[in-house]
């Protein structure tokens, strides 16, 4: 071949590694059929109180590794786990295409992942309280704060172009179940997926009882694209005081409140789609 017909071979290949559309891997390779076909039903939860391991991580590398980091090490004795389907609106980018799972856009990637770094609009959300069997107002306040120590208010991020590979922030949030805490947002993205590990930095407390450590409270989130689809996973871990009933009460209500946060982030992520 010559060397002109060999350059015009390489633009041409170039050319359609640039215009061929990129996949994500579907919702079946991510959890199985079983799971998938039961997610179109509603969110799958599990719930274990003694030496938990994960039951309904999906086969995503990276997110196996991340949650296998953040439980290393410490010894979680109670492990909330929760499965749930996002199905995207008729207005995302890649809807009416033959192309059923091609990869969100760059632009979706980023207005999920500044959805997610939105830690203001936490304030006022509900879950439903088990023990007083009514709605109950989770983060009375939530607002980014420059650090741990001096906790001055900042804006929530916003990223406009690239996103980091990775990236910190801290909250201050007042919850109604456990107190005024100060937490840590450690943010990961990859091209398929965005991720949190978020972490109390101080005790948590039920009233004037001891519930969880400091460093001892910590919940994994990602949001993986399918396509037409996003499949999120929420694991909330703690390592819970030893008191009767404590930890089964701590359960129930990462159960509840895991639900309200995919309630508030299905609300979050319908402002992207239906840009």
């Amino acid at each position: 071949m010559s060397p002109l017909n060999k350059s015009v071979w390489l633009l041409c290949i170039a050319a359609l590694a640039v215009s061929a559309p990129v996949f994500s891997a579907s919702l079946q390779e991510l959890t199985g059929p079983e799971k998938a076909a039961a997610l179109y039903s509603g969110p799958i939860t599990e719930v274990q109180l003694r030496n938990p391991n994960p039951l309904l991580l999906p086969q995503h590398e990276y997110l196996q590794r991340l949650v296998a980091e953040t439980m290393n090490g410490w010894g979680p004795n109670l492990l909330v786990e929760t499965l749930y389907l996002y199905r995207k609106p008729q207005t995302a980018s890649n809807d009416g295409e033959a192309l059923h799972n091609a990869a969100w856009s760059d632009a979706e990637r980023t207005g999920l992942f500044n959805q997610l770094n939105a830690l203001s609009t936490l304030s006022g959300i509900e879950y439903y309280s088990a023990s007083r069997r009514a709605m109950r107002t989770f983060y009375e306040s939530s607002q980014v704060i420059d650090g741990p120590d001096s906790k001055r208010p900042l804006p929530d991020p916003v990223y406009a172009t690239a996103l980091p590979a990775s990236v910190s922030l801290y909250a201050r949030q007042k919850d109604l179940t456990f107190g005024d805490n100060i937490y840590r947002y450690d943010y990961r993205t990859t091209t398929d997926a965005v991720f949190f590990v978020q972490e109390n930095l101080n005790a948590m407390t039920i009233g004037i009882i001891p519930a969880v450590g400091k460093n001892k409270f910590r919940t994994v989130l990602a949001v993986i694209d399918c396509g037409d689809t996003l499949l999120i996973y929420a694991a909330a871990m703690a390592k819970s005081a030893s008191l009767p009933g404590l930890g089964e009460r701590i359960g129930n209500s990462f159960t509840n409140r895991a639900e309200a946060i995919l309630k508030w982030f299905t609300g979050r992520a319908d402002t992207v789609f239906q840009k």
